[in-house]
């Protein structure tokens, strides 16, 4: 069957579990995907076992497909390794787990290993055009993923941030006003958190106990830091230090 897919121009995978006192075991790995690449089929995805009931006996720890990827990666064909993942619970999709091979980074240099344990170092270049999505065809006409850019929308300056569900809710202690640092039009200026120098759509103001929407915060002078209203209690009234 594999034979007359493959014969036919279709692309052939293989989904493959870790299971334990099954496929547990770098060498059994390794025979599998010389034997996959030799049929013309692609290794594509190792899993961690799901959190499924009755499983439990099959689950091993993730430390061990760590160490079976150890022994790939380097070991084999790169096409030969396929991709370790978890299939996040709660519905987060799969998420590719690997061997640190980043060991550090600054500004102008990046310090690897290779799968020896051999360490070595890459130089980043002097200079570096940004490349420009105003002018790139490819940017103007990118697939839209709604909910979807995660930190890929953080990269490219979709937003600055990403926040759980009621996140806003639960650290507003109270407060009826939006704190000015939440405001991405003020970071703007700097580059930062808009794309084009654009200011992305106003955060949600919480509202007050009325169901009404208070007045905006008050803007501060560069530096200035907001003073209690009068009348209102400062942090040396409780006897801590301001």
């Amino acid at each position: 069957a594999v034979d007359k897919l493959t014969r036919a121009g279709l692309p052939v995978g293989n989904q493959s579990v870790l299971l334990a006192g099954v496929n547990d075991c770098v060498h059994i790995q390794r025979s599998l995907v010389h034997k996959l690449v030799a049929n013309r089929v692609r290794p594509y995805y190792l899993y961690q076992c799901d959190l499924v009931e009755g499983s439990g006996h099959f689950r091993t720890p993730v430390g061990k497909g760590l160490e079976i990827m150890e022994g790939l990666r380097g070991h084999t064909s790169g096409y030969a390794v396929p991709t370790y993942v978890i299939d996040a619970p709660g519905g987060g999709g799969k998420i590719p787990v690997m061997p640190n091979y980043l060991i550090s980074y600054s500004d102008h240099k990046v310090v690897l290993r290779n799968y020896e344990g051999y360490i070595t170092t890459y130089e980043e270049p002097d200079t570096y055009r940004k490349h420009d999505s105003s002018t790139c065809r490819y940017c103007q006409h990118e697939r839209p993923e709604p909910g979807q850019s995660g930190v890929l929308g953080l990269l490219e300056g979709e937003r600055m941030w990403i926040e759980p569900k009621g996140f806003q809710e639960v650290h507003a202690r109270g407060n009826t006003e939006a704190h000015r640092l939440q405001d991405p039009a003020k970071w703007v200026p700097f580059g930062v958190g808009a794309i084009e120098g654009r200011a992305g759509p106003p955060l949600r103001v919480i509202e007050d106990g009325n169901g009404s929407t208070p007045k905006p915060a008050a803007e501060y002078a560069p530096g200035e830091e907001p003073r209690p209203r009068d009348g209102e209690p400062t942090a040396a009234a409780h006897g801590e230090l301001l």
